[in-house]
């Protein structure tokens, strides 16, 4: 059976978080062929992998939303009155003729840029205007439709490779590929969220500033109703925890396709880490393994840990992963340790946390989004116990929902400075407790968390699919051949 994965914005160009989860997943079907289908901001991301691809992958295609409308021998097609009325009900919400759109955009003839800037989409876009926003400047209006369909329509414009099974790690542009790869070479098509796409989406366009206030709401319907698609065309829809899975169905996604299918780390490769080092003596270690970016709220955890150091003048903190992705922001962090005058605040960059891990007394998270974080998973597998705020599975780690091992950690509010703070100067001052929740989280993570227990879950998962297709599951026949 051939695998298209189709990812967003992670694999194989960052570090962490979904990324490691499409790493291991594919590293855990060795004779198994996967197909990557990543989506990207611009050209400028080509090739960029800072992973090096496993031998099972055998192809790559990248699609980039920021693009340009290459080949000046396209031209404009008249839209058919099908096809300008499947444009219409897009526009509009209305019962979508995705299906139709897809013909329609595979046309070679079909250029988006002389489609944007045509009569059939200003016809289309001012029905949606006269209906719905007639107290927005037309113009402005115009422009910023266009805006939010130039990169859905490349996504459409996509030539996606065939395979037996199309499975999206999140919905959104991804399901978006996955239901048109479905649509042209038939196959299956499987989504697997590790957050909810488009209540991430939701959260990053509420703080956002490069989009103005008016169209905000605009822009969180459009990214509803392409998750909506995703969801009425997969075969299965997995999520990482039950009540992402609640929220799934509340988006319009139908109950009998959802599944919860956990998360799952190589627990053996943080076993027997090297301890503390003579420059740690006397330190109360707390590590922050993360991408330093605002989702990560590295402000509020810098800020947290400058009011918990005056109560407590033994805590270190160390920073450890990349500060790349978002430069700007990372030296808005920088400049706050400067500000603060806080001591002790270490950013190593990305490292090998074996490497560092064994040193840390406990770990902290104060992302403002997570789904189900590999980080708090990763620290119980060294028995360290952890400071999360209460976002995604955070809660259900910590506290045990799966089981009745007990706290194997803090639970703060999300942004809630004087709480965290208070939540490292309690682990700073109970080191019995601190080790006690760390083994619970041991306990925890070796009970439901391990790479075995995913791997057999999305065995069967593929074993089932390729059996409801008449084909042979590779794995088997490698096990039969032995």
């Amino acid at each position: 059976m051939r695998i298209c994965l189709i990812v967003e914005g992670c694999y194989p160009y960052v570090v962490g978080g979904v990324s490691s989860w499409v790493h291991s997943l594919i590293r855990s079907f060795p004779h198994q062929e996967f197909v990557l289908l990543t989506i990207v901001a611009g050209r400028e991301m080509r090739g960029k992998f800072v992973y090096e691809l496993p031998e099972n992958v055998t192809e790559i295609h990248e699609l980039y939303l920021n693009d340009a409308d290459w080949g000046s021998k396209r031209w404009q097609c008249k839209m058919t009155r099908k096809e300008y009325m499947a444009l219409r009900s897009l526009l509009l919400d209305q019962q979508a003729d995705w299906e139709t759109l897809f013909d329609f955009f595979h046309n070679p003839a079909v250029s988006v840029n002389r489609l944007l800037m045509g009569e059939d989409f200003l016809h289309a876009v001012a029905e949606c205007y006269s209906l719905n926003y007639s107290q927005i400047v037309f113009s402005d209006f115009l422009w910023q439709m266009r805006s939010i369909y130039l990169p859905l329509f490349f996504t459409i414009k996509m030539q996606v490779p065939k395979a037996d099974l199309y499975h999206c790690l999140c919905t959104g542009y991804a399901g978006i590929l996955g239901s048109m790869a479905k649509h042209f070479h038939g196959g299956r098509m499987l989504i697997s969220e590790h957050g909810i796409y488009t209540r991430e989406r939701e959260e990053e366009l509420v703080k956002a500033k490069w989009v103005q206030e008016l169209y905000k709401n605009i822009w969180i319907h459009q990214f509803r109703k392409l998750s909506r698609v995703g969801y009425a065309r997969a075969d299965l829809v997995t999520s990482l925890y039950e009540h992402a899975r609640e929220l799934q169905i509340e988006l319009g996604c139908p109950e009998e396709k959802t599944l919860v299918t956990p998360n799952g780390i190589q627990t053996d490769r943080l076993q027997n880490l090297p301890g503390k080092h003579i420059e740690d003596e006397g330190k109360i270690n707390i590590g922050a393994v993360l991408r330093v970016t605002p989702i990560k709220d590295v402000k509020t955890m810098i800020q947290a840990f400058a009011f918990a150091k005056e109560r407590e003048k033994d805590l270190k903190l160390w920073i450890m992963g990349p500060w790349e992705e978002d430069q700007e922001y990372a030296q808005e962090c920088f400049d706050l340790v400067e500000t603060l005058g806080v001591s002790d605040v270490v950013f190593t960059g990305r490292v090998d946390i074996r490497d560092y891990l064994g040193r840390m007394d406990l770990t902290i998270l104060t992302s403002i989004s997570e789904g189900q974080p590999l980080t708090i998973l990763e620290s119980y597998a060294a028995h360290k116990p952890v400071i999360a705020t209460d976002v995604g599975n955070c809660k259900g780690l910590i506290l045990g929902d799966k089981d009745d091992f007990g706290p194997a950690g803090i639970v703060a509010h999300v942004m809630n400075v004087e709480e965290i703070a208070q939540a490292m100067v309690y682990m700073a001052h109970h080191e019995r407790t601190r080790l006690e929740m760390g083994e619970i989280g041991y306990k925890r993570v070796m009970n439901g968390y391990r790479i075995e227990q995913m791997r057999e879950t999305y065995e069967g998962i593929y074993r089932d699919f390729a059996k409801s297709m008449g084909l042979k599951w590779e794995n088997e026949t490698k096990k039969e051949n032995a």
